[in-house]
């Protein structure tokens, strides 16, 4: 299966392809109140379903458990990150994090020259800021492939109910050749059975440095296929701006009283085959973190 989520304020469009036909689908999704209100409960009536623009039924909308979200940020700090940015790329870190609630558990991740865990996860704010203090340049390669296979192994590895990931991937052009194509596709399946949302910033290299490929072609995949954001930029000194914009966008999904639910969906009546592009939306709240259930 194959899915590709765009969460567009409180909407969702899903385009899914290898689905097998069934009458029903079932999502989980993690819900939140922009206001940060608890979302305790949501009626049926309250969600928009649709399957290629014909409207289906919501059949059943059910509370889990109540969400913790946990945030990793894997930052390249090697030869693609000019060393004279490092002040840049320390005040953009510092904006991210003061841009997630405080409530928030965060680890923070080097990757050159290769992944090495800064500071473990934690919702401590100056631990992290501290920890970003120790950010140094390496004359290494980013390692983007390995710092992301070791992220969503330790997702999958994570047993703690009601958990809801993200992983914010800072990233250079330049490197990162060797890699085994089956973490690759290790990464992809991670993300997709966690439900983790991904986004990616990656800074093109102004020099004629190799490499590059990759790291475009999985970060805009995983950001693509969870509705998360992709970036590419030129300068280092655009991450001040842009990873507080992310930060700010992820914390919409992270309001105290988010909360999982189970959604059954009923199809309707004229569909066939395999699932087509669904449709959702619900009433005055954010939808993170969505993924199919197997319909019993």
């Amino acid at each position: 299966m194959r899915s590709i989520l765009v969460a567009t304020g409180a909407a969702l469009c899903l385009a899914t392809t290898g689905l097998l036909a069934q009458k029903q689908v079932v999502l989980v999704a993690t819900i939140t109140d922009p206001t940060g209100a608890d979302v305790s409960t949501l009626d049926p009536s309250d969600v928009d379903f649709t399957e290629n623009a014909t409207a289906g039924t919501v059949l059943k909308v059910e509370p889990l458990a109540a969400v913790v979200p946990k945030v990793q940020i894997l930052v390249d700090n090697g030869l693609g990150i000019p060393a004279a940015s490092l002040g840049d790329l320390r005040s953009a870190l510092k904006g991210l994090l003061n841009a997630l609630p405080t409530t928030v558990e965060v680890s923070l991740v080097s990757t050159a020259p290769q992944p090495r865990m800064l500071e473990k996860p934690t919702n401590d704010r100056v631990k992290l800021l501290s920890a970003v203090d120790r950010l140094t340049p390496d004359s290494g390669a980013g390692r983007f492939v390995d710092s992301l296979y070791e992220a969503t192994d330790r997702i999958a590895k994570d047993k703690q109910e009601g958990s809801s990931y993200t992983i914010i991937a800072i990233a250079s052009s330049v490197g990162d050749m060797n890699f085994r194509e089956n973490d690759v596709k290790q990464v992809s399946q991670r993300v997709v059975q966690k439900r983790t949302n991904v986004h990616v910033v990656i800074l093109s290299s102004l020099n004629n440095a190799s490499g590059g490929g990759i790291q475009v072609d999985l970060g805009k995949g995983l950001a693509d296929m969870m509705g998360g954001r992709f970036e590419t930029i030129a300068v280092p000194n655009r991450l001040i701006t842009l990873l507080p914009e992310i930060g700010a966008q992820v914390a919409k999904s992270m309001a105290p009283g988010a909360k999982q639910f189970r959604i059954t969906l009923q199809r309707p009546p004229n569909a066939s085959a395999e699932l087509g592009r669904i449709g959702l939306a619900v009433k005055g709240k954010v939808l993170s973190n969505i993924g199919f259930q197997p319909v019993k």
